[in-house]
């Protein structure tokens, strides 16, 4: 491979991998899919639309990886959550960046809608730039478009928080944890929130299944809160899938990252990754 060509693909690494990434929510496949999409490159010189070209062999590569990807989810232990990313802070830099609830509703889609989608909706791609990169017409992608939109509206959280917001919900939902403070942690929490809890079946998780209300989720954190010494654990404020996130840390190991949807003043839905493979590549400040 020339430098000329190891330049042309490093200036689009970033791209790839963001499209790749959204597609798989795996950053581990997310990495393989761009080796091979390197591989692919290799000795390509003279291609008209470098970008296009390179943004077509990742876009297939990801959609053969899904297969893969769905095999693991049935035999995964416990609500599966994609892989948390840490994003950049500043809402000018993570305008791609798509939300580790939208993920979870992506899931649901099938390999074709979900590129499509990310595609159009977060990478603004033209339906026939899209026919293009997965071989079908553009009638054809307008009809996925149209299908996985609807499906991903209906699904959707219903508000998003200012970011400023976000942060100081999060503050008090973990300062209410680490506190075991079970009166303010119920009243963070709304009613009928959400807990899904990802543990992989490597770390421990409430349940098997995702858990509803608040009279139901509030007691078990804080009984987990004090079997496990969660005082000694440290915390850090991240941005995480574009949204101010928690990263809970054991000494200088991720422990756990924490995403909460906020509508209001109260938590809507908490997302806990605590499966130690899906924290390994999250950079502690």
């Amino acid at each position: 491979m020339t430098n000329d060509e190891t330049e042309v693909f490093l200036a689009q690494r970033e791209l790839l991998f963001s499209i790749v990434y959204n597609i798989l929510g795996s950053v581990a496949d997310t990495e393989d899919v761009l080796q091979e999409t390197w591989l692919a490159w290799s000795g390509r010189s003279g291609v008209e639309n470098p970008r296009a070209y390179l943004v077509r062999i990742a876009v297939n590569a990801a959609l053969a990886r899904r297969t893969a990807i769905n095999r693991r989810k049935e035999e995964y232990v416990g609500p599966w959550l994609p892989e948390p990313v840490v994003t950049p802070a500043d809402p000018a830099e993570r305008a791609e960046a798509v939300s580790l609830a939208v993920l979870v509703v992506l899931e649901t889609l099938t390999p074709l809608e979900r590129a499509v989608f990310v595609l159009h909706e977060v990478f603004g791609y033209a339906h026939t730039e899209i026919a293009e990169i997965v071989d079908r017409t553009p009638a054809a992608v307008r009809q996925l478009a149209h299908r996985a939109r609807e499906h991903v509206q209906a699904r959707r959280p219903r508000f998003t928080a200012d970011p400023h917001v976000r942060l100081e919900v999060t503050q008090r939902f973990i300062d209410a944890v680490v506190g075991g403070d079970l009166d303010a942690l119920m009243e963070v929490l709304a009613p009928d929130v959400t807990l899904w809890a990802d543990g992989g079946g490597k770390a421990r998780a409430a349940g098997l299944r995702p858990m509803l209300g608040r009279d139901k989720i509030a007691p078990l954190i804080i009984g987990d809160g004090r079997r496990r010494p969660v005082a000694s654990l440290g915390v850090q404020y991240r941005t995480i899938n574009g949204d101010p996130s928690a990263l809970l840390l054991s000494g200088d190991t991720p422990f756990a990252v924490i995403v909460l949807e906020v509508e209001g003043n109260q938590v809507t839905g908490i997302y806990a990754v605590t499966n130690p493979d899906k924290l390994a590549r999250l950079a502690v400040d």
